[in-house]
């Protein structure tokens, strides 16, 4: 089993930046794709950054694309999402998932390990 841990929310003004790191347990990391997926009150769980296990694939929701960028340190088994010109509708628990499959996916049923939330609040 992995075990993801998601750490760097906190609270931003508009137009802010953070950056949202989510360390995992184990080398296996590094053959893992990663996402990162968010929940905003009262909404569903949607997709919002991807990258294959190599990190020579990156894939965006559209709603976070050229502001939003995802990464990752396999020596240090950590994915990172560098998140600039942040707005309020950013506001949401962020979540680090792991997919023992190296290729990247948008949908979180093909996420098999989940870290447990960050949260990232944005002011206007």
């Amino acid at each position: 089993q992995v075990q993801l841990v998601e750490s760097g929310g906190g609270l931003a003004q508009a137009g802010g930046s953070l950056r949202l790191s989510c360390a995992a347990s184990d080398r296996t990391f590094s053959s893992y794709a990663m996402g990162w997926f968010r929940q905003a009150p009262g909404k569903e769980r949607e997709f919002v950054a991807a990258i294959s296990w190599s990190g020579g694939h990156t894939y965006y929701a559209d709603s976070v694309k050229g502001r939003f960028t995802i990464s990752r340190d396999n020596a240090k088994n950590t994915v990172y999402l560098q998140m600039n010109s942040l707005k309020p509708e950013d506001t949401a628990v962020y979540y680090c998932a792991a997919r023992s499959l190296g290729t990247s996916s948008l949908y979180l049923d093909d996420y098999d390990y989940w870290g447990q939330g960050t949260q990232v609040t944005v002011s206007s």
